[in-house]
């Protein structure tokens, strides 16, 4: 067990999500990105239907025939977006609100946008969802972007503990 800095606030592997939490967080992360693909896709041969739109129809059904690699690179931008957005705003995606976790830096601060760009662009690394199958719950694009995902619940108790530390050595000092 890693005793807690109290000189500055860091993560410790206490503080790391469990690799059973990031695996649900891939699981239902990759369900809601597919399901938002499937709606989308319904919803646009909804409108090209109601609306007779000869031409959105040919190109909804061309997309049956696109070429194997623009459809990995399309889906791969997409996936970019999507991680970017959530953990942007709010340093989860939808797994993590779920299992109650978060993205955060090495001092347990949020990640700026530059980081998390790069976080989510290190997940379209081939085989990176393997990364996990090491001896840590860090995979290649926490590690790449030098973030940690940390359980909320743990880490507030220990980020509370920390303000509380620098408190006491406030008052003694007054």
């Amino acid at each position: 067990m890693e005793v807690l800095n109290y000189k500055e606030f860091r993560i410790t592997n206490e503080m790391l999500s469990s690799k059973t939490k990031r695996f649900l967080n891939y699981i239902i992360d990759l369900t809601i990105f597919y399901l938002m693909f499937f709606v989308l896709g319904a919803l646009l041969y909804l409108i090209a239907e109601l609306t007779i739109n000869e031409d959105l129809i040919y190109f909804l059904d061309d997309l049956d025939n696109v070429n194997p690699l623009l459809d990995r690179l399309f889906t791969a931008v997409i996936l970019v977006i999507f991680y970017t957005v959530l953990e942007g705003f709010s340093q989860k995606t939808v797994g993590k609100l779920i299992t109650q976790t978060k993205v955060v830096l090495e001092d347990g601060e949020k990640p700026p946008f530059d980081v998390i760009l790069k976080r989510s662009l290190s997940r379209i690394i081939p085989f990176e969802a393997f990364s996990f199958l090491g001896s840590t719950a860090r995979g290649w694009h926490d590690s790449i972007s030098k973030t940690y995902v940390v359980d909320v619940k743990i880490f507030d108790e220990q980020k509370k503990s920390h303000e509380n530390y620098l408190l006491i050595g406030k008052e003694a000092d007054s």
